[in-house]
């Protein structure tokens, strides 16, 4: 896995910041291109994992296949919004202190082809030595990653060349919860919402099709939509919620949990709106590496 990003595969870090960058005002491509090569030299893919929007591909002039922006889904009650993003940077890490340097740093790099629209400061929650972190519901979060050579096969771009293969396609979205409503819920009916008991994480076999789980069991698509989740809770003030990313070798897995979710397969939708709500939603190409940098020949930039 070595042209991976490897904070792609690694687990979440303590604390992170997912940073969004629109494109600066009347930019052309030489800027552009020059923003990218300073980006290339600034970042590892290990504790900055980097993601290119649609937006960006488009003003360099490139393709990557079958990148595009997330749809909107509005047709059954809930609302899933597409917000296009340039540009994404996930900044890993342990210290917020360094995460915040760090992020005043990659925006002068950047600056002015790029300008930082918003940021979100996110950070792992739950048992440090635990499989996978919670969400702020309490219910643990990655349950159903798959593992070592599935996890590799579901998030990571094989067969197609040098400059795609290794890269991964990834959905950012942020979902703001309603605590209180959760919390005025039963533990019955909470554990039946998400279709898991909290005690102990097992299914329960005879959760309503409404059910998180039920809505999402990625084996049964057809074909099966694996997908590897990173995702960390938020906080801001007194908002919560869920920075939900989830990394493909393309976007089809997620697309088509989504869909379901928001009801388009049967007409029933999740039962996670009930408490919970997406506000922001991007797709975006996370490239590879090579030798250590980002490797953006297929944006058309010559090769570290």
């Amino acid at each position: 896995m070595k042209f991976v990003q490897p904070g792609v595969m690694a687990p979440i870090p303590p604390v992170a910041r997912y940073v969004f960058f629109s494109l600066g005002a009347d930019v052309d491509r030489a800027a552009l291109v020059q923003a990218m090569g300073r980006l290339a030299e600034l970042t590892d893919g290990e504790s900055t994992v980097v993601g290119v929007g649609p937006l960006l591909v488009k003003a360099l002039g490139a393709s990557v296949p079958g990148l595009a922006e997330m749809p909107v889904l509005s047709d059954h009650g809930v609302q899933v919004p597409s917000t296009p993003t340039a540009l994404w940077c996930w900044l890993r890490g342990s210290d917020r202190g360094e995460l915040v340097l760090r992020t005043r740093k990659l925006e002068r790099t950047l600056a002015p082809a790029f300008h930082l629209d918003r940021l979100v400061e996110a950070f792992r929650h739950g048992e440090p030595t635990a499989a996978h972190g919670r969400d702020l519901s309490g219910y643990e979060d990655g349950t159903e990653n798959p593992e070592g050579e599935a996890a590799i096969a579901a998030a990571l771009v094989s067969g197609q060349g040098a400059g795609l293969d290794q890269s991964s396609y990834v959905a950012v979205q942020q979902w703001v919860h309603d605590l209180d409503a959760f919390e005025d819920m039963t533990a019955d009916v909470r554990d039946h919402v998400m279709g898991r008991r909290i005690l102990d994480n097992e299914e329960i076999e005879d959760a309503p099709i409404t059910a998180h789980v039920k809505r999402t069991a990625q084996e049964s698509f057809d074909p099966e939509a694996f997908v590897l989740r990173r995702s960390m809770p938020w906080a801001l003030a007194n908002k919560f919620g869920l920075l939900f990313v989830a990394f493909g070798h393309s976007h089809a897995a997620f697309e088509a949990q989504m869909r379901r979710m928001a009801g388009y397969d049967d007409g029933e939708t999740d039962a996670l709106f009930g408490f919970s709500k997406p506000v922001s939603g991007a797709y975006l190409w996370c490239p590879p590496v090579l030798d250590g940098r980002l490797d953006l020949r297929q944006l058309g930039l010559p090769p570290a």
